[in-house]
């Protein structure tokens, strides 16, 4: 006889995870835009609680190389594998739409394309050369999978400079093989170096963690010392949020207070920006904690983007 064990009821949200419900035709006309350009925004196949406030601000991240990922973290509400072949046209569809948005800073993600030679790499490259045609202004800020730990391919990305180069830790050393499909902890660290390295300071560094999966307050501190002494420029922690009760559990909502004792910390440390709220997200916010990373090369002092 086969037992039965039931998951444990969601816990109760708190009253300090609320998302501000945004409408209007802005927001209508960014998802009219991507629906049309045949566009993923990361937006919508992650679930983000921030969709409706950036959406009516007129910002997006666009997810290229498809909407399947070759891995399965258990955080995540992307589809897992069977990935779409490379859609060729999809960098200019993604310039096209920030032009029409009149978008002044990009954020560009993908799903892991473990399938493909080159990870994924050159179609980053292809992405970020149809936006500068398009917009040789624009700041572009690319949230890139771990490429395997290719040196060169993280190189291949750089050469093209964007604003920032984004790499997510996700949570602490421990959880990482439990969480983090195909992910290594210290191969994601190397990420970071590297693209630090090979951008000689050119490109601003980032990498975010999520919170509430399991991890201890002092493994959440030993993960920012790592990061900072990776070269991480910005810092990101924010509230995990099951996608539904068929993804990992979640462990603790953790109080805004806590989020911003961790903020303080890490300008102790020497990040350069930090956002540290429960509804921080890597994206969220992106092109502020860009100009905060330049406003501090300028003053030479840290900031704190809040929540």
């Amino acid at each position: 006889m086969n037992t039965v064990i039931d998951k444990p009821p969601p816990q109760r949200m708190p009253p300090w995870i609320r998302v501000k419900v945004h409408t209007g035709q802005q927001r209508e006309s960014v998802s009219a835009l991507v629906a049309d350009q045949n566009l993923n925004t990361v937006c919508q196949s992650a679930r983000c609680p921030n969709i409706a406030e950036c959406w009516h601000r007129g910002s997006a991240t666009f997810m290229i190389l498809g909407q399947r990922c070759t891995r399965a973290c258990t955080f995540c509400a992307i589809h897992s594998f069977m990935p779409e072949p490379v859609d060729l046209d999809e960098p200019e569809r993604v310039a096209e739409s920030a032009h029409r948005l009149n978008l002044q800073y990009v954020v560009v993600t993908s799903v892991n394309r473990d399938d493909l030679p080159d990870k994924g790499a050159d179609h980053f490259v292809r992405t970020i050369g149809a936006l500068r045609r398009r917009l040789p202004d624009i700041g572009i800020e690319v949230l890139t999978p771990d490429f395997k730990g290719r040196k060169p391919l993280i190189g291949k990305v750089l050469a093209e400079r964007p604003t920032v180069f984004n790499h997510n830790m996700e949570t602490c050393e421990r959880l990482t093989p439990e969480i983090r499909s195909g992910g290594q902890y210290n191969r994601s660290l190397a990420v970071l170096r590297a693209a630090g390295e090979l951008s000689a300071g050119e490109v601003a560094i980032k990498s975010g963690i999520m919170v509430g999966l399991g991890e201890t307050d002092a493994e959440v501190e030993t993960t920012m010392a790592d990061m900072q002494r990776a070269g991480v420029d910005i810092l990101t922690i924010g509230q995990y949020l099951p996608p539904s009760r068929s993804h990992r559990p979640l462990d603790r909502y953790v109080t805004p207070e806590q989020f911003d004792a961790w903020a303080v910390l890490a300008r102790k440390m020497g990040f350069k920006a930090v956002a540290s709220a429960p509804l921080v997200r890597s994206s969220y916010r992106a092109d502020i904690m860009a100009n905060e990373v330049l406003e501090c090369r300028r003053s030479s002092s840290p900031v704190h983007a809040g929540s």
